[in-house]
């Protein structure tokens, strides 16, 4: 690892979101234009992915999209999945399932609301070595005083229950955003994990309040919270490591505008902000400019590739590796699918996405 130059052993991202129809054709690409070999392919589809065939066909389509690059597929956690069907998705690849509480991020109204029902899907993933993937948050209840900033601490004891009654099972809380969490994390034991996105390295709550282009679910939290999540990575700790949630919204849902929602009883009731941040076509320069600045650089292979790899079980192939070099570059304001161009019309702006750090500069970029 020289000053200007760094290179990292096939960097994998467990955790994305790829998307259907013309927002996947667009957005499955982007993975490899990021740097990364292996992606780890979130189910949250409408209608959802529940079962190894719907799975596998998923995968078989993305890679058809995107040859480059390597996807393992997951189910997601749903009253219809049967400890015989986890059986199947195992045997035919499958690496994980997904749990989703119901109604707290994109696509996640068929999420669950009772973990200890599954209990018979867990003992079957456990005896057949899968992952469950946590989103580590409690639906938001005024009368329990539960809201977007206490979510995931709400939520840490329901982890620990099925790490008690699991130990053998594979967790994975996904994307934290408190020092809560990672305190939970570290202190349970070699089988739970803990994936870290780049944007939650770098934003606060102050940078989402009022700025949707920022919004996502789990929200960025307080400057406390992100200080935990920074020192863990810059620690290199074999149990933290990159799950990007990078999430593609399409420019009209990120910004939905009164024109576009009709009346004011719509605009009213319906002008919602789409959680999500997108940053699979920039993610490892974006990973080493954010580890830079906080002194973590020297750990980023750990980050983006070692740690992640190892609680997988999927190691780097041989000799295969990604080099950064040391370059101003600018990130693109918005990424247009190829049938479109970047005009202001309705249509445009339905496969119109704005990266996270548009127009912003990164340090890295990847050598050709």
């Amino acid at each position: 690892m020289g000053n200007d130059t760094l290179t990292i052993p096939s960097p994998a991202d467990f955790h994305v979101h790829l998307r259907q129809g013309e927002m996947s054709e667009l957005v499955a690409p982007h993975v490899a234009e990021g740097g990364i070999d292996l992606a780890y392919v979130m189910p949250n589809l409408v209608p959802p992915i529940t079962s190894a065939d719907q799975a596998n066909a998923y995968i078989q389509r993305l890679q058809e999209l995107a040859p480059k690059t390597k996807f393992l597929g997951t189910l997601y956690l749903h009253p219809e999945l049967t400890p015989e069907e986890i059986q199947r998705a195992a045997a035919s690849g499958v690496r994980g399932v997904k749990s989703y509480p119901r109604g707290v991020t994109t696509n996640s109204d068929s999420g669950i609301e009772d973990y200890e029902m599954y209990y018979p899907v867990f003992e079957a993933m456990q005896k057949n070595n899968m992952v469950l993937n946590l989103h580590g948050e409690v639906p938001s209840d005024e009368e329990k005083g539960i809201c977007v900033l206490n979510a995931e601490s709400r939520f840490l004891s329901h982890l620990e229950k099925i790490h008690q009654n699991f130990p053998k099972l594979r967790i994975v809380l996904e994307h934290a955003t408190t020092r809560a969490a990672v305190d939970c994390v570290r202190r349970l034991g070699e089988t739970v994990a803990c994936t870290i996105t780049p944007h939650h390295l770098d934003l606060i709550v102050d940078d989402w309040a009022g700025r949707p282009i920022n919004f996502c679910k789990p929200v960025a939290k307080l400057p406390d919270d992100r200080a935990a999540l920074r020192e863990i990575i810059r620690e290199g700790h074999p149990r933290f490591f990159l799950g990007s949630d990078s999430a593609p919204h399409p420019l009209a849902n990120k910004y939905p505008s009164a024109s576009s929602l009709g009346s004011a009883e719509a605009l009213v009731h319906n002008c919602g902000c789409a959680a999500g941040i997108y940053t699979s076509p920039i993610l490892l320069p974006l990973c080493a400019t954010l580890l830079e600045s906080f002194g973590a650089l020297d750990q980023l292979s750990k980050y983006v590739s070692e740690n992640g790899r190892r609680f997988y079980q999927e190691p780097a192939a041989n000799g295969k590796t990604v080099t950064l070099r040391r370059v101003n570059q600018q990130v693109p304001c918005v990424y247009v699918h190829p049938s479109y161009s970047a005009s202001s019309d309705d249509d445009s702006k339905k496969l119109q996405i704005v990266p996270f750090f548009a127009g912003k500069t990164l340090t890295w970029e990847l050598e050709q």
